[in-house]
């Protein structure tokens, strides 16, 4: 048995080492943040709606190619529809397009509503583009501009 005169000293077990997630949330925070504020800068210009001007002119595309050029046409809030900078009629907006439309058969037009605009303005537009001859057209929706 245990003898009362003598001392016994154990040694507490080591802890097991503990494997911490704070430095991986820290770098999960770090990285959240950083995606959310490169993600707010949405540049129009990768949609190349117009030739810059510093740019070489290409070999004209032909319809047998099946890629056109690109008309963006905005919808403001007060329901304008705006092309290339103007804002216009739609019979101007009609005449432009079926010019365009002549001289490039694969036109493809990007109509971009404001989050403010009427849904009037965005059928106007779809139909006056329409009447047009316009075959191409998509309606593009830019995600948490408001």
């Amino acid at each position: 048995m245990h003898d009362p005169g003598t001392l016994t000293l154990t040694r507490p077990k080591a802890p097991k080492a503990l494997i911490s997630l704070v430095p991986m949330i820290d770098v999960m925070l770090i990285l959240l943040v950083f995606f959310m504020v490169t993600s707010t800068y949405l540049n129009l210009d990768m949609i190349p709606a117009v030739q810059r001007s510093g740019e070489p002119d290409k070999a004209p595309q032909t319809a047998a190619d099946g890629v056109g050029s690109t008309l963006m046409i905005r919808i403001g809030a007060d329901g304008i529809p705006t092309a290339r900078g103007m804002g216009l009629e739609l019979a101007d907006l009609q005449a432009m397009l079926v010019t365009r439309l002549q001289d490039n058969p694969a036109l493809r037009v990007l109509v971009l509503p404001s989050g403010a605009a009427d849904m009037q303005a965005l059928v106007s537009v779809m139909d006056a583009a329409t009447r047009a001859g316009v075959t191409n057209l998509r309606v593009v929706r830019l995600e948490g501009a408001e």
